[in-house]
């Protein structure tokens, strides 16, 4: 009956039960009415069979008893179910917490239940919203955004390389580092260590200092600690200012990386960006990480028959145990450039070595950082897919093939950065620019680090362009492999697309440019024509067509005879503030497709990505 007694409860309500429960006295047969096990209490209800005179006398008061009984069933009933009700929704989970804290009027007066309440609710809050907020001032590099406009606002399309430094130290990371009154004493100290760095004019030496000293305190403070790196230094800089020496350097490589984007982003109609500034960002950069001073770029003489150098000392300097005498002792034994040195043999060179002062120790750790310097080469080809030549109006494909070697076999590695503290990563920027108008077309970042991803890339590109001019699914699928191939082999594929300007042909240059390394950079000229539109939309045939290379930055004879861009290696001593020329353009012909072929097969694309 408990059962039965149960499953009526359960349809029925609280009312209706009680009804049907008074109403059993007028039935025939009666039987034994168990009660419900709640809890620890069992109620137990017994109705026999009455006579009809027995039922009359006493039915009121057994009606009276069974709904008193049955109000506390109920009750109890109500209550387990709302019970089982909650622990449906989920599981519940408390902390037993000790009567006196839950205790506002006893003798803590609730001071250790605010004190809960503040440090697990209100600072994690608290904490949420400062993380929010200061996140909301970065961008995906962790940059400010205010750094961003400080570097987009004082960008200059003549902007010089020795004016960079000035550009790169009002990052606002920079400018918001403290400067402390302890910090007078020690930056004094430091300015008389590096002031040779400083380029003062020693005519007007104690105004130019003066000068130096009223600027912003932070500028003065980033400077002179950059200084310090560039002069290899570090050991002179006081205690006192040793965190701020590694801040400022473990910030740079990023704000580089940005100040490099502000120079190349589209500036004109055109989308294009500056060429000279984004040379003195690189310049910049690789000065930084190999602890080389900028004065040390400049090439202080260019006489050959001298016995003299024909470049600047920079890329020497970045070799273990190479001083400035030593460099000079190679001069004198006809090595008048860098790539002179890395062109001998391990043995002309190792006795060349030895003849200059070097152990053998020595001389065999040369080898060793020269074995881990790149050796580039490019591959570039512009062309308007599915097209026999360039009109002006198209979309024209750029497609450049990065190669790089090294004499350990190596191509993803980590470059030699003794003076460096942090951990820094090779990266290159593809630059196809104009020197004479100083517009760049096309820019990239390229890195040779992550194989994998450069393979899905280059898959892509070539699928992506092979599909579009109407290929083969055969003729796809070996060029996809071939792609793979290349990168594997170490190279990287570059891609970009960008709108032909006007009619007339125009002498371009592909640079390919180390962030990190110094006197490793490489170029390239690429002519590309571009035809007058035809009416009635037919293509014009190629009028002329040929690669035209160059080997790298270094070789600057060629440079006199295009009237280009004079040498990538800087000259700091001449600041020029006028606009440059107007861009060239050496006649009208029908175009055709641009090619320039360089020793190098390439593959994979880069990494990061940025058209100007």
């Amino acid at each position: 009956m408990s059962s039965i007694l149960l499953a009526r409860f359960n349809r029925l309500s609280h009312l209706q039960f009680l009804d049907w429960i008074l109403q059993l006295p007028k039935q025939r047969s009666r039987r034994l009415i168990e009660g419900f096990p709640f809890n620890t209490t069992q109620i137990k209800i017994q109705i026999q069979r009455p006579t009809s005179i027995l039922w009359s006398i006493y039915q009121k008061p057994i009606r009276l008893l069974l709904t008193l009984q049955l109000e506390r069933i109920l009750q109890s009933m109500a209550i387990q179910m709302v019970d089982r009700l909650l622990r449906w929704q989920g599981l519940q989970m408390g902390i037993a917490l000790p009567e006196f804290l839950l205790n506002v009027h006893g003798p803590s007066g609730g001071i250790l239940l605010l004190g809960i309440v503040g440090v697990c609710i209100l600072l994690p809050l608290m904490t949420a919203v400062i993380y929010l907020s200061r996140s909301s001032k970065y961008t995906g590099n962790h940059v400010m955004h205010q750094t961003l406009s400080s570097y987009y606002y004082f960008m200059k399309p003549s902007l010089a390389p020795s004016k960079v430094m000035d550009v790169f130290i009002k990052a606002a990371e920079y400018v918001d580092m403290p400067v402390r009154r302890s910090d007078d004493e020690p930056l004094q100290k430091l300015f008389m260590v590096v002031r040779s760095e400083l380029n003062f004019d020693p005519k007007n030496l104690k105004q130019e200092q003066a000068k130096f000293w009223k600027k912003y305190p932070a500028l003065v403070k980033t400077e002179l600690l950059l200084l310090a790196q560039l002069t290899r230094e570090s050991t002179a800089v006081p205690f006192g200012l040793q965190s701020d020496f590694r801040h400022v350097l473990q910030l740079a490589p990023r704000l580089l990386e940005e100040l490099m984007k502000m120079a190349v982003v589209a500036r004109n109609d055109q989308g294009h960006g500056w060429l000279r500034p984004a040379l003195g960002v690189m310049e910049l950069s690789q000065s930084i990480i190999q602890a080389v001073p900028l004065s040390a770029r400049k090439v202080a003489e260019r006489n050959a028959n001298a016995g003299v150098l024909t470049e600047g000392i920079a890329p020497f300097l970045q070799l273990p145990h190479f001083s400035e005498a030593v460099v000079k002792k190679l001069g004198r034994k006809k090595v008048r450039t860098f790539q002179d040195l890395r062109e001998m043999t391990p043995n002309d060179r190792m006795d060349l070595l030895i003849q200059s002062g070097f152990s053998d120790i020595e001389a065999n750790d040369v080898e060793t950082v020269l074995d881990m310097m790149p050796s580039i080469t490019i591959a570039v080809t512009c062309e308007t897919e599915g097209e026999e030549g360039i009109q002006e109006g198209d979309i024209v494909t750029l497609r450049a093939w990065i190669s790089l070697k090294r004499g350990n076999g190596l191509t993803a590695a980590l470059p030699h950065a003794p003076y460096f503290p942090f951990h820094k990563e090779e990266n290159y920027w593809l630059l196809l620019a104009d020197p004479v108008s100083n517009n760049v077309w096309v820019s990239q970042k390229v890195s040779f680090m992550d194989e994998a991803t450069a393979v899905t890339a280059a898959s892509k590109a070539i699928q992506e362009s092979l599909e579009g001019s109407g290929a083969s699914v055969k003729e796809i699928n070996v060029a996809v492999k071939d792609a793979v191939e290349k990168v594997k082999s170490g190279s990287r594929l570059v891609m970009v697309k960008f709108q032909a300007p006007a009619e007339s042909t125009y002498n371009l240059t592909a640079y390919c440019l180390s962030d990190t390394w110094i006197g490793c950079d490489k170029k390239v000229i690429v002519k590309l024509k571009v035809a007058k539109r035809s009416r009635a939309g037919t293509r014009a045939m190629i009028a002329e067509e040929g690669p035209v290379q160059e080997d790298g930055i270094e070789e600057e004879e060629n440079e006199e005879d295009e009237g280009t861009y004079d040498d990538y290696e800087s000259e700091y001593s001449d600041d020029e503030e006028g606009e440059p020329e107007e861009k060239s353009r050496t006649g009208k012909h029908a175009n055709g497709k641009s090619h320039v072929g360089n020793r190098s097969s390439g593959t994979d694309s880069g990494s990061d990505t940025d058209e100007a």
